[in-house]
């Protein structure tokens, strides 16, 4: 899946225009992702994520960086093995749309 926009509070991913938080797998998005605490991810929040077991974990934190990513997450990450990365959600569409790997997934909060 390709990324082809990103502007506050849209994303155009392979055609198809969202307008709420996604995550995008190589074979599906899945549109209006919550989190239990809006502008926290927890890792309640990536258990559809870390079921698929990417290679790859890239997060969108917002327009303006505002969603944090608790240390736990973190951790998780490095324990697994799952490369991440975590920027602001026009540096991490940057990032995603670069990788080459067929087992990618993109986190990205779209507005703040």
């Amino acid at each position: 899946m390709i990324i082809e926009s990103y502007l506050f509070g849209r994303m155009k991913v392979d055609g198809d225009v969202f307008d709420s938080d996604l995550i995008i797998f190589p074979e599906k998005v899945k549109s209006s992702w919550w989190r239990t605490e809006g502008h926290y991810l927890q890792m309640k929040d990536l258990g559809e994520i870390l079921d698929y077991n990417p290679e790859v974990l890239v997060i969108g934190t917002g327009y303006f960086g505002r969603m944090d990513v608790a240390d736990e997450v973190i951790k998780r990450l490095e324990e697994t093995g799952i490369k991440y990365y975590i920027e602001k959600s026009s540096k991490a569409v940057e990032i995603f749309n670069k990788i080459d790997s067929k087992k990618k997934v993109g986190a990205f909060h779209l507005t703040c």
